[in-house]
């Protein structure tokens, strides 16, 4: 049920869940690398902010907030990921003569890449490239100054580029 106070309409917890649940998890996917560490930290995400609900649900951008949330504990968790699964269920159709297999040994390179950065670099890669934000709101999703998400691309970007194989003749 949309809530309404005054001139300003705001939705539900359960609406905001359920227009923004599979972006949340498709960017914990993109943070974590497993699909199941994905919903652990989307889990944890939403069950705090259902508790903070009435604090979260009269901002602005409630769903902004939620991403940044998602980001947030991401960058906190103190366990281990142990998992390492890849996400590989939403693989687009391919023509029948391009070598699936090549695909995803390079989507599993990649990831693996992907994996080994710290995490705030890899925090700044995604909210950059996949999320396409600009430097300065992913300087204030992650609380720090654009110089510093500007850094940790360039030096995300400097390991990817150093770990690469030179040629496919390396495999």
């Amino acid at each position: 049920m949309t809530i309404t106070g005054g001139d300003t309409e705001r939705l539900s917890f359960d609406e905001l869940v359920t227009s923004s649940e599979r972006r949340l998890l498709r960017l914990a996917l993109m943070l974590s690398g497993g699909v199941h560490s994905a919903e652990d930290l989307v889990q944890t995400v939403l069950a705090r902010a259902h508790r903070r609900w009435d604090t979260i649900g009269v901002l602005d951008k409630p769903d902004a907030y939620l991403s940044k949330m998602v980001v947030n504990e991401f960058l906190s968790w103190r366990r281990r990921l142990k998992n390492q699964e890849l996400p590989l269920a939403d693989i687009p159709e391919t023509p029948a003569t391009e070598d699936i297999s090549a695909r995803h040994a390079q989507r599993d390179a990649a990831w693996r890449l992907l994996a080994g950065l710290p995490r705030a670099q890899r925090a700044v890669l995604v909210l950059r490239f996949y999320e396409d934000l600009p430097d300065d709101e992913i300087a204030a999703i992650l609380g720090c100054t654009p110089v510093t998400v500007r850094s940790n691309a360039s030096r995300g970007l400097a390991t990817l580029r150093a770990n690469l194989p030179t040629s496919d003749k390396d495999h």
